[in-house]
């Protein structure tokens, strides 16, 4: 696990583009078509839950939201400091499961793409609480994405400091310098167990190298990324996603 090093050291202070557009090199031209499916019904969720609720954690190290049966499987791959991604859970989510999601008939599985070091960050602590934590607290930071990177960002030296020390602290004392721990304990991770996370060196390496490889092997080169039923669609906004979704059934 080396090249990761490139992505958690060397830009963990850089600059961040917090625009809209596209996370990375992917355009909005879709990898692959969707075959038109027939209409899925509804499916209910067991008595006196809802799909919203379900989340388990998959083996690829994504978190699933919803049926994990569903016959529509969608999943994203997404950017904790993308302005794009941000823009879709603002504008999109809600409507997915809504409309979607809880109705049984597609699941939503979020994966983490690295693009730098303080992405590498979020995406380890967005996963120190429960399953059933790891998408509210990723749209959180989404939502508060602008502050959360200013913050950051007010403290370069900081962080270039904290990339020497030793590996079960250089996180922990990269999140100090980035601000992160106070939003975090708002959101029910506390200070203590948020650095117990990120003193784990190797459990933030491997979201890095998962994120190498599944990248790799799924032609995903930007977020937000989304994969309908093992096809790769491109990069898209809302109002490109639904239709996919519906012509694979959820109409």
């Amino acid at each position: 696990m080396i090249r990761y090093r490139k992505i958690a050291l060397a830009t963990l202070a850089a600059p961040l583009a917090l625009g809209l557009a596209a996370c990375g090199d992917a355009t909005d031209a879709a990898s692959g078509e969707i075959a038109e499916g027939e209409v899925v019904a509804p499916v209910e969720a067991p008595e006196g839950t809802q799909w919203v609720d379900q989340v388990v954690r998959t083996d690829a190290d994504g978190y699933m939201l919803g049926n994990p049966d569903a016959p529509i499987k969608l999943i994203e791959y997404g950017s904790l400091t993308c302005g794009a991604c941000a823009n879709f859970a603002m504008t999109g989510l809600e409507s997915l499961k809504t409309e979607y999601i809880n109705s049984g008939r597609v699941s939503f599985e979020l994966r983490n793409q690295i693009h730098n070091g303080l992405d590498l960050i979020l995406s380890r602590m967005v996963r120190c609480g429960a399953p059933e934590s790891f998408h509210p607290l990723s749209d959180q930071v989404w939502l508060n994405l602008q502050p959360l990177m200013q913050g950051a960002q007010n403290n370069p030296q900081a962080l270039d400091q904290a990339m020497s020390l030793p590996e079960d602290q250089r996180f922990v004392a990269a999140a100090q310098a980035a601000g992160f721990y106070d939003f975090f304990a708002a959101r029910g991770v506390s200070v203590d167990q948020a650095q117990s996370c990120l003193a784990d060196f190797a459990s933030v390496e491997q979201i890095a190298e998962n994120s190498r490889t599944q990248s790799d092997e799924l032609n995903v080169t930007g977020t937000p990324t989304f994969i309908v039923n093992g096809v790769n669609v491109g990069t898209h906004n809302w109002a490109s996603l639904e239709p996919i979704l519906q012509r694979a059934g959820a109409r």
